[in-house]
């Protein structure tokens, strides 16, 4: 299983330099968890640089993973994760996702390298 941080949807969308690294891991859809909190983040993000017209096909492919809502058990999860790594909200909701699936994480965030189960690709100089 997997589960893409924001920054690599928001990379993979925008054909940002390390978009290649995870345009398998969203194709592969029967291995991609898609926490819900991902989907405001990306949205918010594309929403921005984009018409609604282009946003919303983004958002179709994103929905193509198994889309996870963020429930009171899962904010608690995140909550300890977030003391635990200092993590800020949506970060901590995304990683803990990730570990209670005991799926990969696929980032190019900083605040994640080094942590279990991710796989950090620093950002290109590339990318937008």
């Amino acid at each position: 299983m997997n589960v893409v941080d924001s920054s690599g949807w928001i990379e993979f969308f925008q054909a940002g330099g390390n978009g290649p690294i995870f345009r398998p891991v969203i194709a592969d859809e029967t291995q991609l968890i898609v926490p819900t909190i991902s989907i405001f983040e990306v949205h918010r993000v594309l929403s921005r640089h984009l018409k609604d017209s282009l946003v919303t096909p983004c958002l179709d492919v994103m929905r193509r993973g198994k889309v996870v809502d963020f429930t009171d058990a899962r904010a608690f999860a995140a909550s300890r994760i977030s003391k635990q790594h200092h993590l800020a909200l949506a970060d901590a909701a995304m990683y803990s996702i990730a570990l209670e699936f005991k799926a990969t994480f696929w980032t190019q965030d900083a605040d994640y390298q080094g942590l279990p189960s991710v796989r950090y690709f620093a950002k290109s100089i590339a990318s937008p």
